[in-house]
C-alpha cells in the first residue's frame, strides 16, 4: 500500500511534466538564405533560444520552421533572435506555401507591410 501511495504522485508528476504547449512559427528571413553556410548559422544560433524545441531550414522554399514551448517563450522573442545574427524574420501567415517576398501569395504580402 505504501509502494502505489509513493508511486501515484512519482506517475502523476510524469504527466504534468510532458504537457507542454507546442506550437510552430514558420517564417522567411531578409537577407535570404543563400546557402548551407546561411542555414547553419541560422539552426546553430535559434535552436539555444529558451524554449525552441526543433528547427528545420528549407533553403529552396526560403522558409525556417520553428517548433517551440509557448510556456516559454514567443514568436517575438524568437524573430528578435533573428536580429542578433544579421538576420530580419518576417512570419509566414497559416496555410501559405509561398515565402512572404512572393507577390502571389495575397496573405504573405499583406503580412508583410
Amino acid at each position: 500500500m505504501k509502494k502505489l501511495i509513493l508511486l501515484l504522485p512519482m506517475i502523476m508528476v510524469a504527466f504534468l511534466g510532458e504537457a507542454k504547449d507546442l506550437k510552430t512559427l514558420r517564417v522567411t528571413t531578409e537577407p535570404q538564405m543563400s546557402c548551407s553556410n546561411c542555414e547553419n548559422k541560422i539552426k546553430k544560433n535559434i535552436r539555444f533560444e529558451k524554449g525552441v524545441h526543433q528547427i528545420s531550414t528549407d533553403l529552396k522554399g526560403q522558409v525556417v520552421t520553428i517548433e517551440y514551448d509557448a510556456d516559454k517563450t514567443d514568436e517575438d522573442k524568437i524573430i528578435k533572435a533573428f536580429e542578433k545574427i544579421k538576420y530580419k524574420a518576417v512570419k509566414l501567415e497559416e496555410g501559405c506555401k509561398e515565402t512572404s517576398t512572393s507577390e502571389a501569395c495575397n496573405k504573405c504580402s499583406q503580412a508583410k507591410k
